[in-house]
């Protein structure tokens, strides 16, 4: 998996809203890239809620949400859609930066998902942070006391 202090590998994908995003769309914001299995289930609502209800924090600390999955764009605009989430959602169905973060996978009743990560990216497009078997309950907030933090 990549680790702190590494890159950001370059990336060109679609968001819900089929635009195109590179390392490029995010540059002099912290960035909080954050890997979910699958839209529209349990844990990643909740994930996806939170984030939309702090977005003003993130705003306010020049930082921006983006979730990663395997989904395809029309999955994440009807997820986005359902909950009203007001954050991007890129879709990654070949796994490409996916599999260049190194996020691993694990079983769930035969089929095989990305395991729910984060990586906090700062505005020079270097990983400060590495979240791994991340629990979608607060998380939210502890990435902003770790923005905070790494700000000084």
């Amino acid at each position: 998996m990549i680790d702190t202090a590494q890159k950001l590998p370059d990336f060109s994908l679609e968001n819900q809203d089929g635009q195109s995003r590179t390392n490029a769309s995010y540059a002099g914001k912290w960035l909080v890239l954050y890997i979910y299995p699958k839209d529209d289930t349990p844990g990643c609502t909740v994930q996806g809620k939170s984030f939309t209800a702090t977005k003003a924090d993130y705003d306010a600390a020049n930082a921006v949400v983006v979730g990663l999955s395997a989904d395809d764009v029309k999955s994440h605009k009807d997820f986005c859609s359902k909950f009203s989430f007001n954050i991007e959602l890129l879709a990654d169905p070949n796994g490409k930066l996916l599999a260049a973060l190194g996020v691993s996978q694990s079983d769930y009743k035969g089929t095989m998902y990305w395991d729910r990560t984060t990586f906090l990216v700062d505005p020079t497009g270097v990983v400060r942070k590495v979240y791994t078997k991340v629990d979608p309950n607060g998380h939210e907030a502890v990435l902003l006391e770790d923005i905070a933090a790494l700000k000084g």
